[in-house]
This record gives structure tokens, sequence and C-alpha cells, in this order.
């Protein structure tokens, strides 16, 4: 398995994203490597990058995956960008867990 896209804080989780808006679908594709050689979650969502929609999109669909409270999660840089680090509050361990349970399940 490649490097994993997060890294385990004090407060939480640091995840790496690559997002894909006006999908087809909403899911993850894979682990890729960024221009700057570090991993990101490829995820891809139907909705478009307007308004924030594509961001808003982004936090209910990691909420749902990952069994976290939209709270939870917020975008720490990226806003505007294809490339997102998201910072996942709480258990660090539990969400490492819940993250590669989910990553395993999509193989």
């Amino acid at each position: 398995m490649p490097e994993p896209p997060y890294y385990a804080e004090k407060t939480g989780v640091r995840l790496a994203v690559r997002l894909t808006p006006r999908a087809s679908r909403n899911g993850l594709d894979r682990i890729v490597t960024g221009a700057d050689g570090r991993p990101a979650l490829q995820l891809r969502l139907a909705a478009p990058p307007v308004d924030g929609a594509a961001n808003k999109a982004l936090i209910v669909f990691l909420a749902a995956a990952l069994d976290l409270r939209k709270s939870d999660i917020t975008i720490r840089s990226g806003e505007t960008s294809r490339l997102k680090i998201l910072h996942l509050a709480g258990n660090s361990p539990a969400i490492v867990a819940r993250i590669d349970a989910w990553l395993a399940g999509q193989s």
C-alpha cells in the first residue's frame, strides 16, 4: 500500500485530498502523489466548484464515509484549489482506523 495521505496530530488528523468536481459520481478513486511528492486521496464529487458547493459536498461526503460530524471537518488550506488539506477533529487513533478501514474497503 502506498504512503497514507493522512498525518495524526494531537487534536485530530490532517488529511490531504485531491478533489475532482463535476464528476459523474461521488466516490474515492485512489491514493495519488501530488506535484509536491506527498500522497493525497483522489475524490470525485458531482457538485460543481461554484460558491463553495464542492467544498460543502466534500465535507458531507467525508462525514458520511468516516462516521464523523460535519462540524468536525474543516478545510485548513485549498478552499479554491483541487488540492485541499483538511483537519478531522477528534480522537486521532480512532479516525486513522476509520480511514484505514474505508481505504481497505475500496480496494
